[in-house]
């Protein structure tokens, strides 16, 4: 065994070098100048607003984790008698919690503290702006990563993975599936408040300030703007971290539970690859991130974190290929099948830009309708939602069916493996290839609302026109690469769903001692819990919309009646109260996220206890999370590209086209954007997290169904 315990060494050790790289970036970041006083006021006001955010979403979300964690306690401790796994599980969901909390936390805290620096920067140099906004954006990807391969790593440890008795190391990965499922119950939270508030605030600052008032964005004359600027930092960093975590976290833990069934082949080594193939993609990012920077100034901000991007899948490939070779047995097919997955990321990059950037025909189609008013525009939004659904599902399929034949091919000569077994796992291989580059990526999400959060600043400080010229590339890209990881999540969230899912059939039969490999929806009890997973994503969908709505009407009333009571808010003699406007979206988004919430959570248990009654209550959620998981990837990619496709639109107008800014044309374009924001803001982000959210939580609760 001293050959594993060096492989865990290896997997912790990376983990902590990876945090203490975090730490260097955070320190240059902090180290840049933080510009004029003007410039300091607003980052302070956007940072107290954050900060306050979280601080009370917070407070709510550890209630509800509690109450959680006590139900899962009693429900093994007393449902099912056993004590070993109630405390186990319950310890791990408390642990993936916290971390997962931890993680969003820290996306957010580095996140207001760059912008402010990255629009001191852009006054004299876009090379380092972009360096202090992308390493700002990468403290938040590496330390998510990390942390999320360091909380599996000592979990594993603690509950036995390095004993000498290969049945208890078997058993390990069983008992820590409650850290993923504490990983997801937070995440869903974490993304559906951020959405919520950042859509609200977004919401009520374009259509009271750009429609009815005729003021630019970021204007300071608009109370909802540092609400607004808040919520990129709360939705887009928060949220969006916590949901990298939780899907680092349960893939991981999946592809090790399908590694148990190949402990005859591989042994430790088969349960012990994702994580250190987590470790090399974290080393491939680290040197991404390290090398990104501009040529000249001149050159195009995007062109850089590209290069930056095809290094670190360059490495993660060369780091898949050493895990392979040292860790299963110098197993070609299976290294094909992570290049499947890395492939499959940088397909769904380019599928994401192709529908997202005004340089394409969809929004281009886009912005042309809205040449004949907002109706056309929202129509030709839809036609283009609807059918940026069919190249993403299309990469899904070709990965998951290549990947499959690898694993039947690189395991055919054992024939004490079945073919499922070993499909299974190169499929679980593709979806470490595709999150193998997850930090980066992270880190060019969290890059997004810190450069638009810059020139929000630069704007609101009154900086001259030339240095906003340079925000605005910046922020351009930020959109872009915003776009790219909904999109990557999307795709990583679809492979890692598939990868849980047969996780769940293996623990089922792991628990039942029976194979359990198969689901006959042509069982109506079965039939009927794929027809209630498909419900819920609609239901989800539904509430997360509406809850926007809500939370958007309470600052638009309030941002109408500041203008109304104080007309010297417009003439620009006279303060808006940002103060106000920040804490009644908060209100309003912290109250709207429990209800879509506890939905998601209780939906799943709700089915199972009840079909359990006609002795097919593991059938049954699996149907529920089969169906839930392929209609969660459909409506999630509809809504994220084609709210995308909506804003970008109006963006393309902005530039002159159409008539430029304040025509009638830009004001249909505004509303479709409006539109499309609780799509791809709120609900559709909060659609990636859903669909793991079930997976997770089946996993959990697998033995109360049988």
């Amino acid at each position: 065994m001293e050959f594993d315990h060096m492989l865990l060494v290896l997997v912790l050790g990376i983990s902590v070098i990876s945090l203490g790289f975090a730490g260097y970036l955070a320190k240059y970041v902090l180290n840049s100048d933080t510009g004029t006083s003007a410039m300091q006021d607003i980052s302070n006001a956007i940072k107290e607003g954050a900060e306050a955010f979280l601080k009370r979403q917070y407070s709510t979300i550890i209630m509800l984790s509690i109450v959680l964690a006590v139900l899962i306690f009693v429900l093994y401790w007393f449902a099912k008698g056993d004590h070993d796994m109630a405390w186990r599980t319950t310890v791990a969901f408390l642990f993936g919690a916290g971390c997962s909390a931890l993680a969003g936390y820290i996306g957010m805290w580095i996140s207001i503290r760059s912008n402010i620096r990255t629009a001191s920067a852009v006054r004299s140099s876009l090379d380092r702006a972009l360096k202090i906004s992308l390493r700002g954006g990468a403290v938040s990807g590496i330390t998510i990563v990390a942390m999320s391969l360091l909380g599996v790593g000592i979990l594993f440890t603690l509950y036995g993975g390095s004993a000498d008795d290969p049945e208890v190391v078997k058993r390990v990965p069983f008992l820590i599936v409650g850290y993923a499922f504490g990983a997801s119950f937070v995440a869903l939270f974490a993304q559906l408040g951020g959405g919520i508030y950042t859509k609200a605030a977004d919401v009520g600052a374009d259509l009271v300030g750009k429609v009815e008032a005729g003021i630019p964005e970021d204007d300071p004359r608009n109370p909802a703007v540092i609400a607004d600027l808040v919520g990129d930092n709360v939705g887009d960093c928060a949220g969006r971290g916590a949901d990298l975590f939780e899907s680092t976290a349960a893939e991981n833990i999946g592809a090790m539970i399908l590694g148990v069934a190949l402990f005859p082949v591989f042994g430790i080594k088969g349960i012990l690859f994702p994580l250190v193939a987590r470790a090399f993609g974290l080393i491939a990012s680290m040197v991404g991130v390290a090398l990104v920077g501009l040529k000249d100034e001149k050159e195009d901000p995007m062109s850089a974190l590209n290069r930056g991007y095809y290094v670190a899948c360059i490495l993660a490939a060369i780091g898949f290929y050493i895990a392979t070779y040292f860790l299963l047995n110098h197993n070609l097919w299976l290294f094909i099948a992570g290049v499947i997955g890395i492939a499959t990321s940088i397909v769904f990059v380019y599928i994401t830009q192709y529908y997202t950037e005004y340089r394409y025909r969809p929004v281009k189609f886009i912005a042309e309708a809205s040449q004949t008013g907002p109706a056309t525009n929202i129509i030709a939004g839809l036609a283009v939602g609807l059918e940026c659904t069919a190249l993403p599902v299309l990469a899904i399929s070709a990965a998951l069916v290549g990947s499959f034949y690898c694993g039947v091919y690189g395991l055919s000569e054992f024939a004490d493996i079945s073919r499922t077994s070993a499909g299974l796992y190169g499929t679980a291989i593709a979806t470490m290839g595709m999150l193998g580059t997850a930090a980066y990526i992270l880190a060019m999400d969290t890059f997004g609302p810190i450069t638009d959060n810059a020139g929000g600043i630069v704007e609101m400080s009154k900086q001259p026109e030339e240095i906003r010229v340079k925000t605005d590339r910046l922020d351009a890209v930020g959109n872009t690469t915003k776009a790219l990881t909904k999109g990557y999540a999307i795709g990583s969230a679809a492979l890692a769903a598939f990868l849980l899912f047969s996780a769940y059939l293996d623990e089922v039969t792991h628990l039942t001692g029976k194979a359990f490999h198969s689901v006959d929806i042509a069982k109506v009890e079965v039939f009927v819990g794929g027809l209630l997973g498909a419900m819920l994503v609609f239901l989800f969908s539904a509430l997360a919309i509406r809850a926007v709505a809500r939370a958007a009407y309470y600052i638009i009333g309030d941002v109408r009646a500041q203008f109304k009571e104080n007309p010297g808010i417009l003439e620009g003699t006279a303060k808006p109260n940002y103060a106000r406007c920040v804490d009644i979206v908060t209100k309003g988004a912290l109250k709207e996220m429990v209800p879509p919430g506890i939905l998601a959570v209780a939906m799943p248990i709700v089915v199972g206890l009840v079909f359990k009654q006609f002795g097919l209550g593991a059938e049954t959620v699996a149907a529920f999370l089969m169906v839930g998981t392929i209609s969660g990837i459909l409506v999630a990619t509809f809504m994220n590209n084609g709210g995308g496709a909506w804003d970008n639109a109006k963006k393309f107008i902005e530039t002159g086209m159409y008539g430029g800014k304040r025509s009638e044309t830009h004001k249909a374009a505004v509303v479709g954007d409006t539109v499309g924001d609780p799509l791809k803001d709120t609900a559709g982000p909060s659609i990636h997290v859903l669909i793991k959210l079930l997976s997770t939580i089946t996993l959990v609760l697998a033995p109360l169904f049988i």
